[in-house]
């Protein structure tokens, strides 16, 4: 709405404007209290039980920073720039702030399973299998917000 209003106004003054739109900002800090950004990727990093199953644009600061010292520099900048390096899961920025798995992980041997003839069904298939068993009675809706770890 803000932005609506001022091309309105920079239409009807014939002032030139240029309107840069960032994603999610990561990247240094210049004060000591949280932006938007910070506070979600904090609750990540220090261990939240649960994170949207959603996707946000993300940009660096630095990148951001130089976007505005562009636009007004370059004469033909213009109109509306989205800044987004790119769209991630908040899954992905998990494995990104954190170098460590959240538990130590360990190896079970299916040596001795195998000789009893099973091969193992991957992980992935038995996941996808039980959330369409979900969704097939009912237990789970895609449509709804859900919370995943």
């Amino acid at each position: 709405m803000a932005e609506d209003a001022a091309w309105k106004f920079s239409k009807e003054k014939g002032v030139d404007m240029v309107a840069i739109n960032p994603g999610m900002v990561i990247g240094p800090l210049l004060q000591p209290t949280l932006n938007t950004s910070a506070v979600a990727v904090l609750s990540l990093i220090k261990g939240v039980q649960t994170f949207p199953n959603a996707t946000f644009r993300w940009v660096n600061v630095k990148d951001l920073a130089n976007a505005h010292i562009q636009a007004f520099e370059i004469p033909s900048a213009s109109g509306r720039y989205c800044l987004v390096e790119r769209v991630a899961h908040y899954s992905e920025v998990v494995k990104c702030a954190d170098d460590k798995p959240y538990v130590p992980t360990y190896h079970v041997s299916k040596e001795k399973a195998r000789s009893l003839g099973i091969e193992f069904i991957p992980f992935g298939c038995g996941l996808e299998a039980l959330i369409l068993s979900d969704i097939k009675f009912s237990v789970y809706s895609p449509s709804k917000t859900q919370k995943h770890r």
